[in-house]
């Protein structure tokens, strides 16, 4: 989704750039993919929101790696420090889902300016409610002090927060997408708001002159500022492990984070998208975009903008998807379908917008 007019580059965030340089970063990384086979043999190339690599030769565990990224910042600014714990688990556990996995443990690593009994036993907190909800334990992590390295708005606060999640799957039903066809449904599932990406660029609106502060109680919202921003990132383990239990041939599972809903052409297949129900924006994004002025394009390529997960089955089964998803907590919808594409781009008609694939790696950049 091309845009003319790039403010999340602007804000600090140039994605196009970072895409270019990944290059030289993931050819050394790719090149190590050969040197295991067997046991730890990588079964999916680099790219996709986790990786399989096998055990034995019916059993892989997937793997996946995400931090919360700089909506730390509005959390320091806040004082409040539970949803990060939350977030954390999230992120990484919804990538896990995206190739069939059942998410099983969770390793972190908790980078501080120096050690905030309070704040560490708040994130702790959001950690266990995560791993709760997602039904993972945390086996282990790091907390490492580092004041010349991490910093932030509230001094002596600064941190970061960083996951890694592994999961189980059996090989034969590794999910990727590699038999998505002309005419499968691809079916939304609700966001939360803005989930843990495009913080860089919706902090602005704090920071920018434009009278909002964390406190700031905004009617639109129904809330204040900050309890809209710091909103959890939905754990969608419940929904996507009951289709899954349920045996619904699903083809396709994507988690709608950096760069929005081309998250879909992480698929292996290739395909395009035709993405023309969506629902209308969380009053959060309308509030971004009217505030800092933020084209519609970009909007929907560094935003969820509503949608935080996607799943795609063959249309037979879409009711089915929707109906045991609702009963484990998530508003669902059919919001577009699948249509032959070499060059793997997301259409937006109602919108009038179209995007690619941003690279060959498919690396996500925040």
């Amino acid at each position: 989704m091309e845009s003319g007019s790039n403010r999340y580059a602007q804000s600090g965030v140039d994605t196009d750039l970072a895409q270019s340089a990944l290059g030289g970063l993931l050819s050394w990384v790719q090149a190590t993919l050969p040197l295991r086979s067997g046991v730890g043999k990588p079964m999916m190339g680099i790219g996709h929101f986790a990786n399989v690599v096998s055990i034995d030769e019916t059993m892989g565990i997937a793997i996946s790696t995400d931090g919360v990224g700089s909506k730390v910042l509005v959390a320091q600014l806040a004082n409040s420090y539970e949803g990060i714990g939350y977030d954390c688990i999230a992120v990484n556990v919804n990538d896990v889902l995206c190739v069939g996995a059942e998410p099983l443990t969770i390793v972190d690593c908790l980078s501080v300016q120096r050690i905030q009994p309070e704040m560490l036993e708040q994130i702790g907190k959001g950690l266990y409610e995560g791993a709760l909800r997602a039904r993972v334990n945390i086996v282990g992590g790091e907390l490492a002090q580092l004041p010349e390295i991490v910093q932030g708005p509230r001094d002596g606060y600064g941190f970061d927060v960083v996951g890694t999640c592994i999961g189980s799957v059996k090989l034969s039903k590794v999910i990727d997408g590699n038999n998505l066809a002309d005419g499968d449904v691809v079916i939304g599932l609700a966001s939360s708001g803005l989930h843990s990406n495009g913080f860089t660029l919706a902090r602005e609106i704090l920071s920018g002159g434009y009278g909002y502060g964390v406190d700031t109680s905004v009617p639109e919202l129904g809330k204040s500022l900050a309890d809209e921003l710091l909103t959890p990132t939905h754990i969608y383990v419940p929904e996507i492990l009951s289709l899954l239990e349920a045996e619904i041939p699903v083809k396709a599972l994507a988690h709608i984070s950096g760069d929005g809903l081309l998250n879909l052409t992480r698929v292996t297949a290739d395909v395009g998208f035709v993405i023309d129900q969506l629902p209308q924006p969380l009053p959060i994004f309308e509030l971004i975009q009217k505030t800092l002025d933020v084209p519609l394009d970009e909007m929907y390529e560094v935003f969820n903008m509503g949608i935080g997960f996607c799943v795609m089955v063959s249309a037979e089964h879409a009711q089915q998807v929707i109906d045991i998803v609702g009963q484990n907590g998530s508003a669902a919808q059919i919001i577009g379908h699948v249509v032959p594409d070499s060059e793997k781009r997301v259409w937006l008609p109602e919108q009038g917008l179209v995007g690619a694939a941003v690279a060959d790696s498919k690396e996500e950049v925040e």
